[in-house]
């Protein structure tokens, strides 16, 4: 069924209906977008999906609500909302659309409802508040800053805010399902790289992507630093221990902290070294040897500080 119409309910607007736009107008873009309370366009009908409007939710005839009575949960409990809904039906549609390959479309599927699509749907059912300094600052507040101010009279302002707010929506989705993708692209190439270094403690990469969820999935635990080129540099970085929080494995020297050039040349000893973060987390060379070098002058005084230490000594 190719719908003529996307009936969403007029007014205000927010997160849901707008990120449930993006999908559907990805998938049917030739269907004209329709905000409307009026009972004719809000009934179910062949020629349209509806959603987060209507008072029912039943996929087969293409109407996605969740305000009524009885309205739809996931099976741990957690309450949808309309963009929970219509990913649940046409999110996988949609990622074909978007070019992922189809043996990866079950994996980013189930990832960006659990990471994007959930946060969306328990803020819009007032299940989560984000509060603190950054409470005002989630992707459901800064889209509803987008709507009209409130002494605004003009009768199209709402519909003119909402379609403008749909193209900032539809980059924050583009772009997190680009980033889901990489990284299952980058997984295959950080793997063959984890088998090349095999017990070597630095992991070498042919450019910059994401690789600490790789090396835990491997269960590289032995990994200390990765290195890999830039436009016109080498960059030797740390490996986290954890998503949360900014502890690594393992630090680089303390006598490089917040050095640079030849001041960083002395105090490693290798010709090429050019920055070190003062927190000890990423550092650069200009070439490759360069960085490896400064690679193995780290791992080796890691692992000195390690046999020094209270723990291993016991």
């Amino acid at each position: 069924m190719i719908p003529d119409f996307l009936v969403t309910h007029s007014g205000g607007f927010h997160a849901d209906e707008l990120l449930s736009s993006v999908i559907l107008t990805r998938l049917f873009p030739k269907a004209r977008i329709v905000r409307s309370r009026a009972p004719e366009w809000i009934a179910p009908g062949e020629d349209r999906i509806i959603y987060d409007v209507g008072g029912a939710y039943d996929a087969d005839k293409n109407i996605f609500d969740h305000h009524q009575r009885g309205a739809p949960l996931r099976e741990d409990g957690q309450p949808y909302s309309s963009f929970g809904l219509v990913w649940r039906h046409y999110g996988r549609d949609y990622l074909v659309a978007s070019g992922l390959p189809v043996e990866h479309v079950e994996k980013v599927h189930a990832s960006f409802d659990e990471n994007f699509v959930l946060p969306i749907d328990l803020v819009d059912n007032g299940a989560f508040s984000p509060s603190g300094v950054l409470g005002g600052l989630t992707l459901p507040v800064l889209l509803e800053t987008l709507k009209p101010v409130f002494d605004d009279t003009d009768p199209d302002a709402s519909d003119r805010a909402f379609h403008a707010a749909l193209g900032v929506a539809r980059s924050f989705v583009e772009a997190r399902i680009a980033q889901s993708a990489s990284k299952m692209r980058a997984e295959a190439v950080v793997l063959q790289a984890i088998n090349n270094a095999g017990e070597r403690r630095v992991l070498e990469l042919p450019m910059g992507m994401p690789f600490r969820p790789t090396i835990i999935k491997a269960g590289a635990d032995h990994l200390l630093f990765v290195v890999h080129p830039r436009e016109k540099d080498w960059c030797l970085t740390t490996i986290r221990r954890a998503d949360e929080g900014f502890e690594v494995r393992a630090d680089l020297p303390v006598a490089w902290a917040g050095l640079t050039n030849g001041d960083l040349e002395a105090a490693s000893g290798v010709e090429g070294a050019s920055f070190c973060h003062n927190g000890r987390f990423v550092a650069a060379a200009r070439t490759r040897e360069a960085a490896l070098a400064m690679a193995e002058i780290a791992v080796r005084q890691a692992l000195a500080t390690e046999q020094a230490s209270p723990a291993t000594v016991e």
